[in-house]
């Protein structure tokens, strides 16, 4: 294959990160957001934003493992864990 073609079907790939033990399909090398992961444990967050998520991770890039805040974002890894927890409502 060309350096192109190499290229395409790399941007075309996809990797799993786990959501709360569920397995989800997102593109390599995607910045996942807080409202993504929220949305993959919780179908119904876009219509309650109001509701407040605590969003821990591991098995990442830099840093490995964190905390995602709401408007934040991280670089999605294969076999990435996300742990997410209903906190509160603001």
């Amino acid at each position: 294959m060309t350096d192109i073609a190499d290229k395409k079907d790399d941007h075309d790939k996809t990797i799993t990160v786990v959501v709360n033990g569920t397995a989800h399909q997102v593109p390599k090398n995607h910045d996942l957001t807080y409202a993504e992961v929220v949305t993959y444990f919780d179908p119904t967050y876009p219509q309650h934003p109001q509701t407040v998520y605590s969003v821990t991770y591991t098995r990442g890039e830099k840093p490995k493992e964190g905390t995602l805040a709401p408007g934040g974002s991280v670089k999605a890894k294969d076999e990435m864990e996300f742990h997410v927890i209903p906190t509160s409502e603001s």
